[in-house]
């Protein structure tokens, strides 16, 4: 009789877990970087990016999550499993690509130079010679000043962009490297428009800067990658994805 009672349990629990599905878990920088991710007032997080991952969680049928954490802990947050996507501006890489799968690209946006109304425009080595350049650590633009500008120009990094702009507006570094859409999102603001103004694109490298922005994945979740590339696919065929970025830009950050 026990064991007629422990089959029928046994079943049951069975049952009740056939058709659910895992959460997937985002993982993005826990500090605000406009306008792909920011907090709202009660501490909910908005922005581009955001809207992009509510979308493809719809388009797969999935219930998300985000989980937050620093920019330089995000790839060993994902390999020690505290979250299953890296959805966080973060470049496609040849180097990382060596730690990581990628999704497809869902958005891609040049590298840029800011500074100082006052100060030389232009983005070659010899515009920036003797200068100091503030660059986010653990970024694409630091193998970018180390390939391009180590030689000519000192670097200082920053665990946020925003202690960059800080620096950049009291004339503490005399520029700020980094994607073009949040330092111009930065110049656009009432912080920024006063102190400073854009010096330029830099020389596109694709072999440092990479080959657009992707998510970050486990290289053995090859099911979630698939999923999420036809997610992808299917927001950008279906017009969901312009109607998102028509909310933030007046441009088709999906690029080239």
């Amino acid at each position: 009789m026990k064991t007629a009672i422990y089959l029928v349990a046994g079943a049951a629990l069975l049952a009740s877990g056939a058709g659910a599905s895992a959460e997937v878990r985002f993982g993005i920088m826990n500090e605000a970087y406009p306008p792909f991710f920011t907090k709202d007032a009660s501490g909910k997080w908005i922005g581009w990016e955001i809207d992009l991952m509510d979308a493809i969680c719809a388009e797969m049928k999935e219930s998300c999550s985000i989980v937050d954490m620093s920019w330089d802990g995000l790839i060993p947050g994902l390999q020690s499993k505290k979250f299953d996507v890296i959805w966080s501006s973060m470049s496609i890489t040849d180097e990382r690509k060596k730690t990581i799968a990628f999704t497809n690209k869902y958005y891609n946006t040049p590298s840029k130079l800011i500074g100082a109304q006052d100060g030389k425009s232009g983005t070659t080595a010899d515009d920036v010679a003797g200068k100091t350049i503030a660059i986010q650590v653990s970024t694409v633009q630091t193998e970018y000043y180390k390939k391009h500008f180590a030689s000519v120009a000192d670097e200082k990094t920053y665990a946020t962009l925003d202690e960059a702009f800080q620096d950049l507006a009291v004339g503490r570094v005399d520029y700020v490297f980094g994607d073009s859409i949040p330092l111009m999102t930065f110049l656009g603001s009432d912080f920024g428009k006063d102190c400073c103004e854009d010096k330029g694109n830099v020389q596109d490298d694709p072999d440092v800067l990479g080959q657009g922005i992707g998510g970050g994945l486990r290289k053995e979740d090859s099911e979630l990658l698939a999923r999420l590339n036809a997610a992808i696919a299917a927001i950008r065929a279906n017009g969901k994805y312009a109607e998102i970025s028509k909310k933030y830009f007046n441009f088709d950050p999906y690029g080239d």
